[in-house]
């Protein structure tokens, strides 16, 4: 299938080497966070979300909860790292920034409205790793069959991922959490289908949007610049090909010639 490469030399901005992409960038502040949380521990429960607190006037709460934080933030700053950033290749910067905002919502949606039964109303919401589990899982049901750790399919993992985290919520008696986690799941697919991922899954509601094709050039506009405009198209069919191997068979199949050409590729579509 052909996907259009988008982001990765289109960063918000650059700190030295480093190309800050939305997925880099919400990392980059859930590390942050973890940093304060070391030096003010008590901000850990300043920021978490619970509906009653917000009655109580601490509506803040509502926007902070993903950045209630300890120094264990890394890990999930990492995973989401490795995996927003190749959805965000699929999607564009601002696509990326708006489903990861979307998935903060739709978390914070269905925990309240779970929360408003009295006796599933004992949890709370902290942290990124919440989100970043949402990302990891429409990463692996983007790319079902990616060999995983030892070769196992990425779905095989996901479910076993998802299975034992409802399992031990299931054993914390924690069936408020458990009843939200799955809702929201709900209300992220639907998004992200929203946003052009999930196409293959024709059950999920919502219609992909399609992005349109740039408008043809004139007769008017410079030879040099068609043909520039030509070159970065027949890059961008080249690195989609590469891509879609890499998304049918894993990054191993490559050769050592293809693997040059995927970064050659990379670097000349982000000088432009």
């Amino acid at each position: 299938m052909n996907r259009h490469f988008a982001s990765p030399e289109d960063p918000w901005f650059r700190l030295g080497r480093l190309d800050v992409s939305t997925s880099v960038l919400v990392g980059l502040i859930g590390v942050v966070s973890g940093v304060v949380w070391v030096i003010v521990p008590d901000i850990y429960q300043l920021l978490l979300y619970h509906p009653s607190l917000v009655v109580a006037g601490q509506a803040w709460r509502i926007a902070t909860w993903p950045l209630a934080n300890t120094i264990w933030v890394v890990l999930s700053a990492i995973i989401l790292w490795y995996f927003g950033t190749e959805l965000e290749r699929l999607v564009g910067r601002l696509r990326m920034l708006w489903l990861i905002i979307g998935t903060w919502a739709g978390l914070t949606i269905a925990f309240t409205l779970v929360a408003l039964m009295p006796a599933l109303s004992g949890s709370y919401l902290a942290g990124l790793g919440l989100i970043q589990f949402a990302i990891m899982l429409l990463w692996i049901a983007e790319y079902p069959n990616r060999p995983f750790f030892f070769g196992i399919p990425a779905w095989i993992f996901g479910t076993v991922i998802l299975a034992l985290q409802a399992l031990s919520m299931v054993a914390m008696r924690d069936y408020g959490g458990l009843l939200s986690m799955l809702f929201s799941l709900v209300l992220v697919a639907v998004m992200a289908r929203r946003f052009g991922l999930l196409s293959a899954y024709d059950w999920i509601p919502g219609k992909p949007t399609v992005r349109t094709a740039p408008p043809a050039r004139t007769r008017h506009e410079p030879r040099s610049r068609v043909r520039q405009e030509q070159r970065r198209a027949s890059d961008r069919e080249q690195l989609d090909a590469l891509l879609d191997q890499i998304n049918d068979h894993g990054i191993q199949s490559l050769t050592d010639a293809q693997r040059k050409e995927l970064m050659r590729l990379r670097d000349r579509l982000r000088k432009g």
